[in-house]
């Protein structure tokens, strides 16, 4: 059996494909330092712990929904 390998970084349309969220809000949250990125010459990287980091950051919404 062949183990499944995870990757070790995302682009940025990884990232909006994974989660749903469009780009704009991924650059905001680049821009306000909420989500680490690293560059590998033109390219934008997230390292999945970064991305996994940012996505357990964001607020809970279950006592706002009514």
């Amino acid at each position: 059996m062949q183990s499944e390998r995870r990757k070790l970084t995302h682009s940025i349309d990884d990232v909006t494909k994974l989660t749903g969220v469009g780009r704009s809000f991924i650059y905001e949250e680049i821009k306000a330092g909420n989500l680490s990125i690293r560059k590998a010459g033109r390219r934008t990287l997230i390292f999945d712990a970064d991305l996994n980091a940012w996505l357990a950051s964001l607020p809970s919404a279950n006592s706002k929904i009514t």
